[in-house]
């Protein structure tokens, strides 16, 4: 199951962007979305989804 990020919530500051080990997360129209064709939840990489742990805002990145 790939992860998602809840839009309204998102302050666009671009950690997860840069954390996500396959390049799942872009900005679209000055939000950024998770593909999730690509989202792996990190598996292979880390332990725990590296944009949930990066966010600076609690349950903005979430399982889809």
């Amino acid at each position: 199951m790939a992860y998602k990020i809840i839009a309204s919530q998102c302050t666009v500051c671009g950690a997860c962007e840069f954390e996500c080990p396959k390049a799942a997360i872009s900005l679209k129209n000055d939000i950024y979305v998770v593909n999730p064709a690509k989202c792996t939840q990190c598996d292979g990489h880390f332990d725990a989804p590296q944009c949930a742990a990066v966010c600076p805002v609690p349950d903005t990145c979430v399982p889809a």
